[in-house]
């Protein structure tokens, strides 16, 4: 029996509805996992598969894709099981059929995702780890935001990266964090409900002009984490984000804060992927200024060189990094 035959009937079990598989298709694109569809007489699934030691990853991701569900705020597709055969560890979810980006559909993103960032908790944090992209996520909860994008995301990353021998990172690393509460004079924001990995490949739009994200990597955290992911990588467009301030204007300092908050995912790109996105990530840290909890935090402009740097890395991540 193959290994889709053994998952054929996995979902059979779980859905409590007969699945007898006509055909798989493989799905391209990804960089970390294999993706496909099972298509039954009447339904269809939408399958991500991996190396067995990496069932983990996927038990977290269906329990951050049960999270989102559970805002009833932007459209997530539902995982129905995990599990491992045939030496391959999966995630079954909902097989949602994408469609085309129009203005009423990223206008209703933006205000769906306000709404989501107002699902809230106590504390930082998520109750279990996960990962962002390939990487190993703490998220052990705290009280304090500072401490923990100190610790559970720059610091863990940047321990990482010396790890790979990247030391003036590290050096400078360790000057920012020290330096971190400048960042944050009168802004104290709220844990709210993130996805995490918010980039331009991790949304669509289906069939039906419904938003939909995937692959997150969730935990409850300051909200402009997702909108300044969502300028990474290119941009979800003016009516995403006038839709969005309309429904949950942006703090004051949000200009400084994206920069900071970015520079946690370009040093994970460097984690995983390698020296070309060294540069970008040290020279963030040289632009990022904290100057005194008195006197706040600036960040420097961009560079000509590094501008053009930075649409090259752009543009090859959008070709190259689309993470199934």
């Amino acid at each position: 029996m193959s290994l889709w035959q053994k998952i054929a009937l996995r979902i059979a079990e779980e859905s409590g509805e007969p699945f007898k598989l006509q055909g798989e298709h493989a799905i391209g694109g990804g960089c970390i996992n294999s993706a496909s569809r099972l298509k039954g007489e009447s339904s269809s699934w939408f399958v991500k598969t991996n190396s067995a030691d990496r069932l983990p990853m996927f038990e977290a991701e269906a329990a951050g894709l049960d999270e989102l569900v559970a805002s009833n705020t932007v459209h997530v597709p539902k995982p129905l099981c995990t599990g491992i055969e045939s030496g391959s560890a999966y995630i079954v979810m909902e097989n949602i059929e994408m469609g085309r980006d129009g203005r009423d559909s990223m206008a209703r993103f933006g205000r769906e995702l306000a709404a989501m960032h107002h699902t809230t908790q106590d504390r930082f944090g998520w109750y279990r780890d996960n990962t962002i992209g390939a990487t190993h996520q703490p998220n052990s909860e705290m009280e304090s935001w500072i401490e923990f994008y100190r610790d559970r995301r720059l610091g863990y990353q940047i321990d990482l990266a010396a790890r790979k021998g990247a030391h003036a990172l590290s050096e400078k690393g360790e000057r920012l964090m020290a330096g971190l509460d400048a960042f944050f004079n009168d802004y104290t924001p709220q844990p709210s409900l993130l996805h995490g990995d918010l980039w331009s490949g991790n949304y669509a739009i289906d069939s039906h002009g419904v938003p939909v994200i995937f692959d997150p990597a969730v935990y409850f955290g300051d909200r402009e984490a997702d909108l300044a992911m969502s300028e990474l990588f290119g941009s979800f467009g003016p009516t995403f984000y006038d839709a969005y301030h309309e429904a949950w204007p942006i703090d004051p300092g949000y200009s400084v804060r994206k920069t900071l908050y970015n520079l946690y995912h370009i040093i994970n790109h460097f984690n995983m992927f390698g020296s070309g996105y060294l540069g970008q990530a040290e020279s963030m840290l040289d632009r990022l200024r904290p100057r005194s909890v008195d006197h706040g935090a600036t960040v420097l402009p961009l560079t000509i060189s590094e501008v053009g740097s930075q649409i090259y890395r752009v543009l090859s991540s959008l070709l190259l990094r689309r993470h199934s």
